[in-house]
């Protein structure tokens, strides 16, 4: 009789999702001219692109398969590394260069315009008339507290009590952190804003889809609206930034004005323009 044996099951290869945060990069023609601006940013903040995964966006660029390929160089002998291209004819990709990239998802999960006015609308249905609750509302008030009284909750109080009370909109997610941020560390939250209640650390990084508020002093990065928040704000008690940027438009420390610096402040935008003022 022959021995039956069983051959060992092997586990299946299993395959996971994962969502990681990339920054996108949107070159300039002519090329030479941009990557000038780019050391220019590199060398105020060293650092800033090391060890970051970051996404070419061509959208909008005619170029041709060689100049793609020259940038990609260029880049990579400047730290960056680029892990995929967005925005370009298949044709352009090939061995040797970065994949193609789709799905990125950049102001759509965010809109605070659309936040403001639910909020607004809220409030306007919620906040009591005046000369109305004055005229008619006694007698509709002992009516309602005769109801609870006795237990009891009338139509006409139920459903002035439905008008009165609409769903409030959802708050954006926000991050605290409690203890202060050290150097090296990067704070990436781009589902809401951030808040840190000690300070940032000079070589430190914060990175929020909407605002960011530093209760100590800001002396490392701090990039707001970072998922297309046009809207968001940094705020600060001490001004001591090494860069700040909202929505893709930043200014260095030496883009700041000095009379600022070491005060607390707060920096917009106003259209294509980032404003920086002191508070108080």
């Amino acid at each position: 009789m022959n021995a039956v044996t069983s051959s060992p099951t092997k586990s299946a290869i299993r395959f996971r999702g994962r969502s990681f945060v990339a920054l996108a990069l949107a070159p300039e023609l002519p090329f030479e001219d941009w990557l000038e601006r780019l050391d220019a940013l590199a060398d105020k903040s060293p650092g800033f692109f090391l060890g970051r995964p970051i996404i070419l966006d061509l959208n909008g660029l005619s170029i041709s398969r060689d100049e793609l390929a020259r940038l990609v160089e260029l880049l990579g002998e400047r730290g960056v590394r680029i892990m995929g291209v967005e925005g370009s004819k298949p044709s352009m990709l090939g061995p040797g260069l970065p994949p193609e990239m789709r799905g990125g998802r950049p102001a759509a999960e965010i809109d605070p315009a659309a936040e403001a006015a639910r909020a607004v609308e809220a409030a306007a249905v919620a906040a009591p008339d005046a000369a109305t609750k004055d005229a008619s509302g006694e007698a509709k008030g002992k009516a309602k507290a005769k109801g609870k009284a006795d237990g009891k909750e009338t139509g006409e109080s139920g459903a002035a009590q439905s008008v009165a009370a609409p769903a409030a909109p959802a708050p954006m997610p926000s991050l605290i952190i409690e203890e202060p941020v050290r150097s090296g560390q990067s704070i990436v939250f781009v589902e809401g804003d951030v808040t840190v209640l000690g300070s940032v650390a000079s070589g430190a990084e914060i990175v929020a889809g909407g605002s960011i508020h530093v209760y100590g002093a800001l002396r490392g990065r701090a990039l707001a609206g970072a998922a297309g928040n046009g809207q968001a704000r940094i705020f600060c008690r001490k001004l001591e930034a090494e860069l700040v940027a909202i929505d893709g438009l930043y200014k260095t420390a030496e883009d700041m004005q000095s009379e600022l610096r070491g005060k607390a402040a707060q920096v917009w935008l106003e259209g294509d323009a980032m404003r920086i003022a002191a508070i108080g």
